[in-house]
């Protein structure tokens, strides 16, 4: 009898200690309650914590980074464009008391999670045109006016050589203002869209204890109906976009060709102007010289002279009818 009492203390005092601890998992976090009320503050370390037992129970919820992924809805823009919308954001457990009084646990807390960033979302993009959610800054825009600036400014230099006309720089001002035109200048762009998001849906979820740490709009599609129109039109844009700036480019390297030849042309006829000139400056010191030469000795030059035509004209074959004392053959006579 004494020994079954001692055995059933001892296993009351096994389940008592057992029930008078708990553990809290790496990622998790957890609050005690006793009889229904919380008790505390929130356990966020991990490890082995202790409670009163039978009286006390835990209750354990996430505390890493959670996923949402909202269902693709159809949003109308402020330009009445119809597109499909595809949300996800991230989230995490901030307060969990506050979180298990409001939604208890996180199934419910997906479903506000639902209701709240689906509603700010369309709110949101519902007030802006479809380019702003499509894109995030003007920067094609910039490029297209740096480019400008750089033709300015390269025209303003007087050390270049290579000059536009008064008809080239409005032609190029022309396609510049037909390409910046087919393209839509933004105001906000899609990353504030989604700070105005996170700002908009972060008062009402922190009411239940969650804080939203991140919203991106990870598809945006236009209704199947009218999709393939879409994309005709903005292909025959580009298109059109494309053609203009491959005509400009082709006159361009006309121009620059036409440029570079006539340069050539200066170029040669500049170098002939003076190969002349020096062949003509030497041409007169070698006829000086001659004449300098050969007349302390005309009878020399004279000589000379004959032998050098005999080298063009008494060649292999050549036939001459010369009388014996014709004065032509006199240097091949005998002294």
């Amino acid at each position: 009898m004494k020994s079954q009492l001692i055995t059933t203390l001892v296993g009351l005092a096994l389940v008592a200690g057992y029930s008078s601890v708990y553990t809290v998992q790496e990622g998790r976090q957890a609050f005690i309650t006793e009889f229904g009320k919380i008790r505390g503050k929130p356990v966020t370390e991990a490890g082995l914590h202790f409670k009163v037992p039978f009286i006390q129970d835990v209750r354990t919820f996430d505390k890493r980074i959670l996923q949402w992924d909202g269902d693709a809805e159809q949003i109308p823009t402020k330009d009445k464009k119809y597109i499909w919308v595809d949300t996800t954001a991230r989230w995490r457990i901030k307060d969990v008391i506050r979180f298990a009084q409001t939604v208890q646990n996180e199934r419910t807390a997906a479903n506000r999670l639902d209701g709240i960033l689906d509603g700010v979302t369309r709110d949101t993009i519902s007030s802006y045109n479809l380019v702003e959610t499509v894109r995030n800054s003007n920067l094609i825009l910039e490029k297209i006016d740096g480019l400008k600036s750089s033709t300015t400014d390269s025209e303003g230099n007087e050390n270049t050589n290579q000059r536009l006309d008064n008809t080239h720089r409005a032609e190029a001002s022309e396609v510049s203002d037909d390409i910046t035109g087919e393209i839509e200048e933004i105001t906000t762009g899609r990353e504030e869209l989604t700070k105005q998001i996170i700002s908009s849906a972060r008062s009402a979820l922190e009411d239940i204890g969650i804080e939203l740490l991140d919203v991106q709009l990870r598809r945006v599609s236009y209704e199947e109906s009218v999709e393939q129109k879409v994309y005709e039109r903005m292909i025959t844009e580009r298109q059109k976009i494309a053609s203009r700036i491959r005509s400009f480019g082709k006159g361009e390297a006309a121009k620059i060709s036409g440029r570079l030849n006539l340069r050539l042309k200066e170029i040669e006829s500049e170098a002939y102007r003076k190969a002349q000139e020096l062949k003509g400056e030497a041409d007169a010191v070698a006829i000086k010289t001659y004449a300098e030469a050969f007349s302390k000795d005309p009878d020399f030059y004279e000589f000379i002279e004959t032998l050098d035509s005999y080298k063009d004209t008494l060649k292999q074959g050549s036939r001459f009818i010369l009388s014996s004392d014709a004065r032509y053959l006199k240097a091949l006579e005998g002294p």
